[in-house]
C-alpha cells in the first residue's frame, strides 16, 4: 500500500468532541374550544363526577380488552372485535423480540399469528408496510418460504409492489443462501416497472454472498451493477472491504479502497477506516496499520471507540505493551468511556501476558464503573489462571458466576477444561461436564479435544482413546 505515508505513533492529534445533546422538545399545545355556559357548583361537581365514571369505564374497558387480545394471541384464537391500537401493538412487541430472542423460529411463529389475526379484524386494510417489516424478519430467521407466502399474499390483497418490498423477499432468500431464488428476484424486479433493482438491494445481495465468501457471485452483482448504471456507495465499499480484509485478501482490499477514494460522491468513513485497522492488525502487520491510521487521520476521519479497540487488541496480540499503554493513557486523558470490549481485551491480553496483578484489578475497575463482565470476560481469567497453575482462583470464577447473571457457555466450558488439564486436575474436568449437564451446555468436538489432551498428556491413554471414539461418532 504504497500510496499511505509513514508509520507514526497511532494516537489523533485532537480529540473528538462530543455532540452536544438535543434539548427536549415541546410537547403539544393544548387546544382551546368554545368555553362553557355558567353552571351552579352543585352542576359542575356532578357534571366531574359523571366524566370521572365514565373515565374510569374506558380505562377499565381498555386493560380488559389489551389483557384479552394477549389471551386470544396466545391460544391463537379469532376475535374480530379486537382494538386496532392493541393488536398493532401486540404485532411491533413481537417484531421488536426478534432483536433479542434466541429462539428466533418460535418468536417468528408467533409474529405470523398476530399477523393473520390482524387480517380477521373488521377494521383491517391491507398496509404494504406491515407485510414488508414481516418479510424482513423471517429473512432474518432464515424462512424464505414464509416470507415468499406472505409475498403473494401481499399481492393477492392488492398492495402495490414497489422496490422496497422485492428488496426484503431477495435478501430473505439471499441470507439463508437460496442464491438462485434471489438472482431469479433480481431480474424478476429488472422486469418489473418501478421496481428496478438499486444500490441497496444489490448492497444487501452482496453482503449475503460475502457472508459465504462467495467472491465470484460478488464480482457477478459488481459487474451487474455497473452494466445497469448503479453506482457502489459507501455502505458497498465498507462491506466489501471489511469481508475482504477479514479473507485476507489484501491486494484486493486495497484495490477497492483506492476504487473508493477515485468516487466523487463516495467518501471514506470511520467504519472503512475500522475495517482497514482490523484487517492489517488482526495479521500482525502493525506497521502497515499504522499508515493507514495516519492516512485516514491525515483526511479529517476521525476514531471512535471501536477504533481504539481494534488498536488495543492488535497491540495485545503481538505483545506491543508499550504501544497498548499509548492508547489506554489517551483514553484517559481525553476521557474516553472505556466499554466491555475494550476491558475484554485488555484483560484477555494482560492475561496472556501472565500479568496477574493488571487483570485483577481491571476486573475490580470494571465493575466499580458498573461494567458488567461477561463469559468473554470470565473466559479470560480462566486461562490466565489456568496459565499460572492458579485453581483456587479459578474456583473463586466459578463462584462469582454462580452468583452472577452470566449466561455460560461451551467455550467458557472449554476454557475451564483447558485450564486444568494444564494443571493435571482430572477431577475437576469430570465436574466441569456435570456442570454443562446442568447448564444444558452440550460438549463439542473442542470439548473432546481438550480432554483427550489432558488424558493423554496424564497417561491416560485408555481412556483417552475412549473419548476419541465417542468424537468419531459425534
Amino acid at each position: 500500500m504504497a500510496s499511505l505515508g509513514g508509520a507514526t505513533t497511532p494516537l489523533p492529534s485532537q480529540c473528538t468532541e462530543t455532540p452536544s445533546r438535543a434539548r427536549p422538545m415541546n410537547g403539544p399545545r393544548s387546544r382551546h374550544g368554545p368555553q362553557p355556559k355558567d353552571r351552579t357548583k352543585g352542576e359542575r361537581d356532578s357534571k366531574e363526577e359523571t366524566n370521572r365514571k365514565i373515565a374510569s369505564q374506558k380505562s377499565i374497558s381498555i386493560i380488559l380488552r389489551r389483557e384479552a387480545t394477549k389471551e386470544v394471541i396466545e391460544k391463537k384464537g379469532g376475535s374480530k372485535k379486537l382494538l386496532p391500537r392493541t393488536l398493532l401493538e401486540a404485532l411491533h412487541e413481537r417484531i421488536t423480540a426478534l432483536r433479542w430472542e434466541s429462539a428466533l423460529k418460535s418468536v417468528s411463529a408467533i409474529m405470523v399469528q398476530v399477523f393473520y389475526l390482524l387480517r380477521e379484524q373488521l377494521w383491517y386494510r391491507p398496509n404494504s408496510g406491515i407485510y414488508i417489516k414481516l418479510i424482513v424478519m423471517l429473512g432474518k430467521c432464515k424462512q424464505p418460504e414464509k416470507a415468499h407466502t406472505l409475498f403473494q399474499a401481499m399481492i393477492n390483497e392488492g398492495c402495490v409492489l414497489d422496490r422496497e418490498a422485492f428488496t426484503a423477499l431477495l435478501s430473505a432468500y439471499s441470507r439463508s443462501g437460496l442464491f438462485e431464488r434471489a438472482f431469479s428476484i433480481l431480474e424478476q424486479m429488472k422486469s418489473t416497472r418501478g421496481c428496478s433493482p438499486d444500490v441497496y438491494t444489490y448492497s444487501i445481495f452482496i453482503k449475503s454472498c460475502l457472508q459465504v465468501y462467495d467472491f465470484c457471485k460478488v464480482q457477478s452483482l459488481l459487474s451487474d451493477m455497473e452494466v445497469e448504471g448503479i453506482k457502489p456507495n459507501t455502505i458497498t465499499y465498507n462491506t466489501l472491504i471489511d469481508a475482504y480484509g477479514k479473507s485476507k485478501k489484501f491486494a484486493e482490499m486495497e484495490s477497492l479502497l483506492m476504487q473508493m477514494l477515485r468516487q466523487r460522491d463516495c467518501d471514506p468513513d470511520v467504519w472503512t477506516m475500522n475495517s482497514t485497522l482490523r484487517a492489517f492488525g488482526g495479521s500482525e502487520q502493525i506497521e502497515m496499520m499504522e499508515k493507514c491510521y495516519e492516512k485516514f487521520q491525515s483526511a479529517g476521519i476521525e476514531p471512535n471507540i471501536k477504533t481504539f479497540n481494534i488498536l488495543l487488541d492488535s497491540y495485545g496480540k503481538t505483545g506491543n505493551y508499550g504501544k497498548m499503554a499509548a492508547v489506554m493513557e489517551y483514553m484517559q486523558r481525553y476521557h474516553l468511556s472505556w466499554t466491555l470490549i475494550t476491558y475484554n481485551i485488555i484483560i484477555d491480553a494482560f492475561g496472556k501476558a501472565g500479568d496477574i496483578k493488571q487483570i485483577e484489578f481491571l476486573f475490580r475497575l470494571m465493575q466499580s464503573e458498573r461494567i458488567k463482565p461477561n463469559c468473554v470476560t470470565l473466559c479470560s481469567l480462566v486461562r490466565a489462571y489456568g496459565l499460572i497453575g492458579n485453581a483456587e482462583k479459578i474456583a473463586a470464577i466459578l463462584r462469582f458466576a454462580e452468583n452472577s447473571d452470566v449466561t455460560l457457555d461451551t467455550v467458557f466450558f472449554n476454557c475451564l477444561v483447558d485450564a486444568y488439564g494444564m494443571m493435571g486436575c482430572l477431577a475437576e474436568i469430570k465436574d466441569v461436564l456435570e456442570m454443562m449437564r446442568r447448564k444444558d451446555c452440550k460438549p463439542d468436538k473442542i470439548t473432546y479435544r481438550t480432554m483427550i489432551k489432558a488424558y493423554t498428556i496424564s497417561g491416560m491413554s485408555t481412556y483417552a482413546k475412549k473419548l476419541q471414539k465417542e468424537l468419531a461418532s459425534l
